[in-house]
């Protein structure tokens, strides 16, 4: 997998850059500050993003596909740990969460770092050139906006707006979002699900199942659930789709 990458470049994507916050301390949004989601002056920086923001599509969308938004860092790739190669600091199951995912979805990667850096790490877990599954396209920093929590202060979060805007097959009845910080979507609080975070890649790598568990979601939704806002991601593990019916219809 990492045949042909200089070892620089192994080096460059297992090092988190300097300026990357830190987020091992998450907060859970509450319940009052979800109404931030429709206050005018953040849905005017989303329209910002919708003009602005340069999407370079790489491999184009399928007809009648949900959509999968994917933090990296602490959900497919424990960025923190040391490796000789980003292999062993990859999530297990990634490349086969991918494969069955790609079935329904068509898959954006969203990462609060620099393109430069995404790319690069793409590359070095096989993702961009797996031949099973392929990455519409990727987001970086660039793509997010500042938000201001009354209890929090000022944060840096990741709109689904923007990619609505942009790409308007897709919604918040068809779009849902992993991310190991949950104030990542608190502009769409019903579209994302706050994945267990996988660190000490070295001690969790053979234990590790979230992927696993998350595929089955995942094409329990796209198979059973009309619209994805109808369900409460946080227990996503407790979902039992009724069989032959669709929820949100």
């Amino acid at each position: 997998m990492m045949m042909g990458s200089r070892e620089e470049d192994i080096v460059e994507a297992n090092t988190a850059p300097e300026n990357m916050p830190n987020v091992v301390n998450d907060f859970d949004i509450e319940e009052e500050e979800i109404a931030i989601e429709n206050q005018e002056v953040y849905l005017a920086k989303i329209e910002r993003r919708i003009k602005e923001y340069n999407v370079k599509v790489l491999n184009q969308f399928r007809p009648d596909k949900k959509l999968l938004v994917l933090d990296i860092d602490y959900t497919l790739f424990d960025h923190r740990s040391t490796a000789q190669t980003g292999a062993e600091l990859m999530r297990p199951y990634l490349h086969e969460f991918l494969t069955d995912a790609y079935e329904y979805y068509d898959i954006v990667i969203w990462s609060a770092t620099n393109m430069k850096w995404i790319e690069e790490k793409m590359k070095l877990l096989g993702v961009s050139t797996n031949p099973n599954y392929k990455i519409a396209f990727y987001l970086d920093s660039l793509a997010m906006i500042s938000v201001h929590t009354p209890k929090y202060g000022v944060i840096e979060v990741k709109p689904l707006g923007v990619i609505w805007g942009k790409f308007t097959q897709f919604s918040s009845k068809n779009t849902i979002m992993f991310d190991d910080i949950r104030r990542n979507f608190i502009m769409n609080p019903k579209n994302g699900l706050r994945i267990r975070p996988f660190r000490e890649a070295h001690l969790n790598r053979y234990k590790d199942d979230e992927l696993l568990k998350l595929s089955k979601y995942l094409k329990d939704l796209a198979e059973h659930c009309n619209d994805f806002t109808t369900v409460n991601h946080r227990y996503w593990e407790k979902y039992k789709p009724k069989k032959g019916s669709l929820q949100g219809r």
